[in-house]
């Protein structure tokens, strides 16, 4: 008799290990893993740097295919060493072979030969999303992309991508619009916008500065959304369009829809914004604040 009550209990016990193994498992694969392939500030508040610390302070894991690596600060870029196009292979390679990404980021690339590698890897791997910041004009005006390169973008990335998001002149560079002045301007790009083939895009309108909120759109095939959040008046906005699309990216990967995942982003921006001015870095404008809240995933 003792060894028949015995034999059970082991057996239960047995079973609990077992559940607490597959829980782990479980866990375990539905890591939401988020890439980000874009090039490298070494002052920390854009490209890469600033991606990773979005991606983290949402609640995903953040790996990374850097594409150039940048001399840079507060004040600006002082020089640019691009990777060579093959080991940006080798590393495209080596993530997706071993690490289930969920969501790609991808940011600045500089010519057209990496946009086409870039594509042509998404399209082997294919991952479920693709956010594409359309990274081609300088706060300066300049445009950063050559007119070819801004033509691969097109053809070749953005018609793979679930989500793109232009800021006021990278729209008016794919559309060939004026850079807008208004919401109504804005609202006037939607449907050359929407040919450009993504399934959807986030027009930001950051740049309308006269208004006191800021506005952007989200456009699909079903029509547009009004995402609206306070406007914070401080200089401290270094890399916030690779923050705002890395965020959205860990989103998508944690299983939110593409509306969702764009307002989670701006609400998370937003914040980062608002204590920017907690942090004391550089003396040109420093960067958002991705560490604003304690908690692992802001909602």
């Amino acid at each position: 008799m003792p060894n028949q009550s015995h034999i059970p209990h082991q057996a239960n016990v047995s079973g609990v290990n077992s559940s607490v193994q597959e829980d782990k498992q479980s866990h375990i694969k539905t890591t939401p893993i988020v890439l980000t392939i874009a090039g490298s500030d070494s002052g920390g508040g854009a490209g890469i740097q600033a991606d990773i610390k979005a991606i983290s302070a949402t609640g995903s894991y953040a790996c990374s295919v850097i594409t150039a690596i940048t001399a840079q600060n507060t004040q600006g870029v002082s020089a640019i060493f691009p990777i060579p196009l093959e080991h940006v292979e080798h590393q495209l390679d080596a993530v997706f072979t071993d690490l289930n990404i969920v969501a790609v980021k991808v940011g600045m690339l500089a010519d057209s030969s990496i946009i086409r590698v870039v594509a042509n890897k998404i399209r082997q791997y294919q991952p479920a999303f693709l956010v594409v910041d359309p990274v081609m004009v300088a706060t300066s005006g300049d445009l950063l992309l050559e007119h070819s390169a801004i033509s691969t973008l097109k053809d070749e990335l953005i018609p793979l991508a679930d989500l793109i998001t232009p800021n006021l002149p990278e729209a008016a560079a794919l559309t060939g619009y004026p850079v807008p002045q208004s919401q109504e301007q804005m609202e006037d790009m939607i449907d050359d916008l929407r040919d450009l083939g993504a399934r959807a895009v986030l027009l930001k309108g950051g740049h309308l500065e006269q208004d006191e909120n800021s506005n952007d759109l989200f456009i699909s095939d079903q029509g547009f959304s009004l995402i609206s959040a306070k406007r914070y008046p401080t200089k401290n906005t270094h890399g916030t369009g690779c923050t705002l699309s890395s965020a959205i990216a860990s989103y998508l990967a944690q299983g939110n829809t593409l509306l969702n995942a764009a307002k989670l982003g701006k609400h998370y921006i937003s914040q980062a914004i608002a204590h920017a001015d907690e942090l004391d870095i550089g003396h040109g404008h420093g960067p958002v604040h991705h560490f604003f809240s304690g908690h692992s995933n802001v909602r």
